[in-house]
């Protein structure tokens, strides 16, 4: 039988209420009176009943974080900031994937899970800010990404400046003397507003250095995983005049072109400079390690949870703002040769 707030209470010695205030927190307890709750509690195996919590107190101490990926590495290491950050709130962290299904997407937004949750962060593939104008759920939510972007935001936002990111990831390229910069990742699909971004940046370095425009050199990939960035090296290197250098629009597309590239004898950087997007941890010790653009993925995490916490608690009022976070170029061995500088 499942054990109960009065039993707890009763093994302990003290009263409910006081149980309940160990349970949640609070921190005007005695110690030595939370330390004999606390033993109570493992003892008796105690589990917070939150449906009922829920309805005497409108919170359950849980928050929801939907990604498209859970096997992509930049949203695993994105979530472990997410849940390292919610720890500290003192929140449970329910993970959902949504496989950029936009019917798993309008499940995420549509309140389905509002009974079990306090808040939502979402990083978000398919839907439009129309199917987020007409949601009707109340609960506080932060978008992730920029799937859903506009003036004034739809919610509370955190992104990246992907445009200024890729245009530096272009820009150390070219100042190596490159010219003939290919770009893997392009993507036309409507949910492939990130890849246009890092389009964009991509063109305007170009753009800016008097490089023309080669779109020849400008390869999609319907997904963002190594196979895919493999096979669009192999397009590259078929042309008679193939690039020197490729920028991947993130590390995986890069690390998929790297092995298309050492399986075909092209050196690294030597023939081809090599630049990706995410800082993943497979770059740090793939061979030659990864040039890469790395976000800030620590604080997309913190931002994220705090915007989150301030309109739980009422601190954060007024029209849903968007905030961007920092991001860094980290020039390893595939664009500075065998002595990495970072």
């Amino acid at each position: 039988m499942r054990s109960r707030l009065k039993d707890v209470a009763q093994r302990a010695g003290v009263s409910i209420k006081t149980v309940s205030n160990v349970v949640h927190g609070y921190q005007h307890v005695r110690a030595d009176t939370r330390q004999r709750v606390e033993q109570a509690i493992a003892d008796l195996q105690y589990r917070p009943n939150l449906s009922a919590r829920s309805l005497r107190a409108a919170r359950s101490g849980v928050i929801a974080l939907a990604l498209p990926e859970m096997d992509a590495p930049y949203f695993a290491e994105l979530a472990r900031h997410v849940v390292a950050e919610a720890e500290e709130h003192g929140w449970t962290v329910l993970i959902d994937q949504t496989e950029g299904s936009r019917e798993r997407e309008r499940v995420v937004t549509g309140g389905i899970r509002s009974e079990l949750i306090d808040g939502l962060i979402f990083s978000p593939l398919a839907l439009t800010a129309e199917d987020l104008a007409e949601r009707t759920d109340s609960t506080p939510m932060v978008l992730l990404g920029e799937r859903i972007t506009g003036s004034p935001p739809i919610a509370d936002h955190v992104l990246v400046d992907n445009v200024a990111a890729a245009r530096e990831a272009t820009e150390h390229l070219l100042g190596l003397g490159r010219r003939r910069i290919a770009a893997i990742g392009a993507q036309r699909t409507p949910a492939g507003v990130t890849a246009r971004l890092r389009l964009r940046g991509y063109r305007q370095a170009l753009r800016q250095a008097d490089v023309a425009t080669d779109d020849t050199l400008i390869q999609g990939a319907s997904q963002y995983r190594r196979a895919h960035g493999a096979e669009a090296m192999a397009r590259l290197l078929e042309r008679d005049d193939p690039p020197d250098a490729v920028f991947c629009f993130n590390d995986l597309l890069a690390l998929g072109a790297l092995r298309t590239l050492l399986q075909r004898g092209i050196r690294v950087p030597e023939d081809v400079a090599l630049v990706g997007f995410d800082d993943i941890e497979d770059g740090r010790f793939s061979t030659p390690t990864l040039t890469t653009i790395r976000p800030d993925k620590a604080r997309i995490g913190a931002l994220s949870v705090d915007m989150l916490a301030q309109r739980l608690s009422g601190d954060l009022k007024g029209p849903p703002r968007e905030s961007y976070v920092g991001y860094e170029l980290v020039v390893r061995e595939s664009t500075a040769g065998a002595e990495p500088v970072a």
